[in-house]
């Protein structure tokens, strides 16, 4: 009997106690993210939305994600410097962008004649390029993700033909990263702007070409209105990462559970991208040229061969920089030797031998 009474009274305390202990409430993290796309932008702006509500969604409310497209916290180019300074905590970007800091920076999107997505996703995750995007980034208080890629590039959009390098003298093309320090090499002008910008500046005349991504993307960004011919490959972006970039004290602040809870959402999205571009390349393309009269044209040999000699000096210059930035570029192009020699005789031989042996 005493035994029993002793129990009731120790549930009934138990009990009283926890009804009056207050429920502790979870720590919610606040995690704002700037982005270098327009909002609802097809292809890169989705692509980052999916991305913030991804991480929201994973982290079951701990993370309190703000989303801000270009322009409505800060400017496109301006994320980098948000991001540093802590008052966002992420940004996603290309970071090639951030050339005039470092040029080692450009690598970690894309370089001219460089690495595909398959080699460049190979050379991050396996063959050291991880470590050398926190090498830089650290140097800026940053720490950096994959988070998408829109695989190899169209060359541009021009409102002439371009039959030989002399062609490029005198243009004004939109073109970010190295790919813009070719065209110059080539007496061309590279100018900046941000995605959001582009179309009325190829309206208004104020430049003569430019290139995006790829004909996904570029159907909704209507160039086809003020240029007619599209050409192929783009020797600049053979494969555009794009990044996650978080404030260090961020992310070292967060419990190894919650950063490869953010590891997660940025594979996830790294991939669903770049399956996402896969899948919709062929089919714009085929609208381009179909619905809107398109002229498509390759590059002749001697143009592309031009561009190679201008990408060997560039990309010397840029290795010139700083010890750490030779260290990357000779990573990058010994992956492209590695990577990529394997990648030739696999999958570019199959599709090749593959779409011959069907004609």
């Amino acid at each position: 009997m005493e035994r029993r009474k002793f129990l009731q009274n120790s549930a009934m305390a138990t009990a009283a106690t926890a009804l009056a202990t207050p429920a502790i409430a979870q720590e919610v993290k606040e995690l704002k993210i700037v982005s270098s796309w327009p909002r609802d932008f097809p292809g890169l702006g989705i692509s980052a939305q999916r991305l913030a509500a991804r991480i929201a969604e994973l982290s079951e409310g701990y993370f309190d994600v703000v989303y801000y497209a270009a322009g409505e916290r800060v400017g496109a180019f301006d994320a980098f410097d948000e991001v540093v300074a802590g008052n966002s905590q992420a940004y996603i970007s290309a970071d090639y962008y951030w050339k005039g800091k470092h040029p080692g920076w450009v690598p970690f999107t894309t370089i001219p004649f460089g690495l595909t997505y398959v080699e460049l996703d190979a050379w991050i995750k396996y063959g050291g390029g991880q470590e050398l995007w926190d090498e830089i980034g650290s140097e800026f208080g940053l720490k950096n993700l994959a988070c998408g890629n829109t695989g190899a590039q169209m060359g541009g959009w021009f409102n002439k033909e371009i039959n030989d390098a002399d062609d490029f003298k005198g243009l004004k093309m939109r073109i970010p990263g190295l790919g813009g320090d070719v065209l110059a090499q080539l007496g061309g002008s590279p100018v900046s702007l941000p995605g959001g910008q582009i179309y009325e500046n190829l309206v208004s005349g104020a430049i003569d070409a430019t290139e995006w991504v790829g004909p996904y993307n570029d159907y909704f960004m209507k160039f086809y209105q003020a240029a007619k011919y599209y050409y192929w490959p783009g020797v600049h972006e053979p494969g555009s990462q794009l990044s996650f970039g978080m404030n260090v004290k961020f992310w070292e602040s967060l419990s190894p559970a919650k950063q490869a809870l953010i590891e997660a959402a940025c594979n996830e999205e790294n991939a669903r991208q770049m399956a996402e571009t896969n899948a919709n390349n062929g089919i714009y393309l085929a609208k381009l040229i179909d619905e809107q009269g398109v002229e498509l044209r390759e590059f002749e040999d001697s143009v592309f061969e031009s561009f190679a000699e201008a990408s060997n000096h560039v990309i010397e210059e840029a290795k010139n920089h700083s010890s750490l930035s030779r260290r990357i570029y000779d990573a990058v192009l010994n992956a492209r030797q590695e990577i990529g020699g394997y990648h030739a005789i696999a999958d570019v031989a199959f599709v090749q031998k593959r779409n011959q042996a069907l004609q």
